[in-house]
C-alpha cells in the first residue's frame, strides 16, 4: 500500500507530522496540512506550523487541539450494509447505525463515503483518512456499480440522458454506464456505474424523470465485489484488496 507498507507491516519509520494524523485516524492528510498551518497541531508541547516536520511515531509526542495524537493500527473492513440503517455514528432520530453490525473495538471507525437510510449493499470502513480520500474524491474517479430497481418503464433514451450528464439545482449528475437488466411486474431492473457517488446522485437521476426508486444496492467499488458476502455480515478486507483500490 502505497505510503504505509512500513505501518501494515508494524515497522514505523519517521514520517512527515500530517501522514501521523492521517494514520491516527483523525483526518485526512490535506486537512491535516490546514490545521498544521492554522498552528492546531503540537509536537511535543510546541506549536509546528512547518508542512515539511517530521516526527517518530513511537517517541514524539503529537496532539491536535490540545488532545494527544496516537497512531493506530490501520483496519480496512467490507461490511453489507441492509435497509434501515444510518451510516453515522449517532442519529439525531434515534435510528439504528452500521456500528450496530460491527464489534465494539471498532466504534472509532468511520464509513468511506455512505449509502443512505434506504439503500443497501457494500460499504467500506477504516480509520485511514488518505484511504477515505482516494476512494471519495472525484479526482480518482473509483467506480462504484449499483442495482436499482425502479418503478415503471426506463428507456434508453433516458439511459442516455443519465450518462450524458444532467444538471439538477447547479448540480451536474453522471452516470459512467447504465443498462436495463430486467423488466417485469410494472418494475425495471437497472445496472448502473458511477465514479462520484454525490449523494443520493442514483435516486435524484430517476426522480428527475419522475421514476422511484424501490430498491439501491450497491455491489462494487473499485475492484472489489460484494459477492458472497451476506446481509448485515462484514469481513477485513485483504492486502491485495486494498492496493488495488490505491493503485
Amino acid at each position: 500500500m502505497p505510503g504505509s507498507d512500513f505501518a501494515f507491516w508494524g515497522i514505523i519509520p519517521v514520517i512527515r507530522l500530517q501522514k501521523f494524523l492521517a494514520d491516527a485516524g483523525l483526518v485526512s492528510r490535506r486537512t491535516g496540512e490546514q490545521l498544521i498551518v492554522e498552528g492546531r497541531v503540537t509536537v511535543n508541547g510546541h506549536v509546528v506550523r512547518e508542512l515539511g516536520t517530521k516526527v517518530d511515531p513511537v517517541h514524539d509526542q503529537v496532539a491536535l487541539d490540545g488532545k494527544p495524537a496516537k497512531p493506530r493500527r490501520k483496519v480496512y473492513i467490507a461490511l453489507n450494509k441492509t435497509r434501515g440503517l444510518v451510516c453515522s455514528h449517532n442519529d439525531e432520530l434515534k435510528r439504528p447505525t452500521i456500528y450496530d453490525l460491527l464489534p465494539a473495538e471498532w466504534a472509532h471507525l468511520h464509513s468511506v463515503g455512505r449509502l443512505d437510510f434506504n439503500s443497501e449493499g457494500l460499504l467500506f470502513l477504516t480509520n485511514d483518512g488518505d484511504f477515505s480520500l482516494h476512494l471519495t474524491h472525484p479526482r480518482y474517479g473509483i467506480q462504484k456499480r449499483y442495482i436499482v430497481t425502479v418503478d415503471g418503464k426506463v428507456d434508453a433514451a433516458m439511459l442516455s440522458l443519465f450518462t450524458a450528464g444532467l444538471y439538477l439545482k447547479g448540480e451536474k449528475l453522471k452516470a459512467e454506464k447504465a443498462r436495463v437488466i430486467g423488466e417485469g411486474g410494472g418494475e425495471t431492473i437497472v445496472e448502473m456505474v458511477l465514479a462520484e457517488g454525490k449523494n443520493r446522485e442514483v435516486r435524484r437521476l430517476f426522480e428527475s424523470q419522475s421514476r422511484t426508486v424501490t430498491r439501491l444496492v450497491r455491489v462494487q467499488i473499485g475492484k472489489i465485489k460484494l459477492a458472497e458476502l451476506k446481509p448485515g455480515k462484514w469481513r477485513s478486507l485483504t492486502e491485495s484488496e486494498i492496493k488495488s483500490l490505491l493503485t
